[in-house]
């Protein structure tokens, strides 16, 4: 497992309120979380109609556009 290089934001008590991460970082983690949701979503829906790749992908974009 890769280490996320990281920055600590800190209050006036020096207590950790915040982090930075480098932003290739974060898209890591956010696609991560994603394929993770879609995993889980296509698992919880089995037995359930099928679409197509085409309309899977179409379905998808509207998903995205909503958000």
């Amino acid at each position: 497992m890769e280490l996320i290089t990281k920055q600590y934001i800190v209050d006036e008590n020096n207590r950790k309120i915040a982090v930075q991460i480098p932003i290739e970082d974060f898209e890591k983690i956010e696609q991560l979380l994603e394929d993770y949701a879609l995993f889980h979503l296509m698992k919880d829906n089995q037995g359930t109609e099928l679409l197509d790749q085409t309309d899977a992908e179409t379905y998808y974009k509207q998903l995205v556009k909503n958000d």
